[in-house]
């Protein structure tokens, strides 16, 4: 049973802290209380993502800096039902109107028939396409992707975790270990076998004790790996040359997005929604790190440490996208990464993409 989760909060159910868990915001949904906003009422919208860590930030600084309501909208409470499959289901049902999660969501809601739409991006790279080799390999010499392909060095052929196999920590660890070249001139993925390692007590439990060579790792897995001594990072997607070298630049990873019939009827809501998340961007770019960690511990993220979080805020701010921006040739090189392993045919940019609304908030709030 799913049990409902409320601005951040777990009723009744056992948190799980990162990718994994499944509880429900319940009670915001089915209420929506009224302020009103100068002589106007603010309006009620749902919003929703996977899990309430900083990744999601924008949504979480939108509602505790009370950008929504500023913009002519509510939002009770978030839905966040614990995996990206679960938000893209509540936003083709309707039980969300927008929702922030992997680009190449929306994209599965079109190609199922019903249109959906990316209003913005929130990042250029992807935080969970980290390789993270167990410690005991890295002292025998596997630091680099390329050496995982080394049977020998390894000492059978290299197990490699994502979180489920389809889920995005495979869709881009796929392409990574595809697109790096083993001593034998095969992709490093030839070399490997995938399985899925569920959410941070396992992956982080099977690789320290030798389950796994190596996992894909959002950044406070891989932190957690590296401060306890049983994990090293073999790819780090903050270096820039290495994620050049196998993405080419920039990707839309991280999106809001919205059914595209949404846009239609209600242009006006789609553009309060886009206005305070581009709101939060812009606080966030200029606000202390100290700042956004008093603001967001107590109601999303109080299992977490306030160093944990720390060290996540600065994870990100080095990836963040903070002008909120789509570019035609950045979402074209996305569309390499997850065609076929997350799509079956490429959409074109103009059937997925509308940047009008991002582009009215800029106009309205850029300095």
């Amino acid at each position: 049973m799913i049990r409902p989760r409320f601005g951040g909060f777990t009723m009744g159910c056992t948190r799980r802290r990162f990718l994994a868990g499944a509880c429900l915001t319940g009670a915001g949904l089915a209420v929506a209380g009224r302020r009103s906003v100068g002589a106007a009422q603010a309006r009620p919208i749902t919003a929703s993502h996977s899990v309430s860590t900083f990744v999601y930030g924008q949504h979480l600084v939108a509602k505790e800096k009370k950008f929504f309501e500023e913009e002519g909208v509510t939002v009770p409470g978030f839905l966040v039902p614990g995996g990206g499959a679960k938000v893209v289901q509540a936003v083709a049902a309707g039980q969300a109107m927008f929702a922030l999660g992997d680009s190449n969501h929306p994209l599965k809601i079109t190609e199922k028939g019903k249109d959906a739409l990316i209003l913005f991006a929130t990042d250029t790279r992807c935080s969970y396409a980290n390789v993270v080799v167990r410690q005991e390999l890295w002292d025998r010499g596997v630091k680099s992707v390329e050496t995982l392909a080394d049977a020998k060095l390894v000492g059978r052929k290299a197990i490699v975790a994502a979180t489920a196999i389809g889920s995005g920590t495979y869709v881009y660890g796929v392409y990574v270990l595809k697109s790096i070249q083993a001593a034998d001139g095969k992709p490093v993925n030839d070399h490997v076998e995938w399985v899925g390692g569920g959410g941070d007590l396992t992956m982080l439990g099977g690789l320290k004790a030798g389950k796994f060579d190596a996992m894909m790792a959002v950044p406070e897995w891989q932190s957690k790996a590296v401060s306890k001594g049983f994990g090293r990072p073999i790819y780090d997607v903050r270096d820039e040359k290495a994620w050049n070298r196998v993405f080419g630049g920039a990707i839309p990873v991280t999106v809001g997005y919205v059914l595209k019939e949404t846009v239609e009827k209600s242009p006006d809501l789609v553009q309060a929604y886009v206005n305070a998340c581009y709101r939060a961007q812009q606080w966030i770019r200029k606000a202390k790190d100290d700042e956004v960690v008093d603001l967001l511990q107590k109601p999303y993220m109080s299992t977490y440490s306030r160093e944990e979080i720390l060290e996540s805020v600065r994870y990100y701010r080095t990836i963040f996208d903070w002008d909120f921006l789509v570019d035609e040739k950045d979402y074209e090189r996305g569309l390499k990464v997850w065609v076929p392993t997350a799509l079956e045919q490429p959409i074109p940019y103009a059937r997925a993409v509308d940047m009008s609304f991002v582009k009215k908030a800029q106009a309205k709030f850029r300095a």
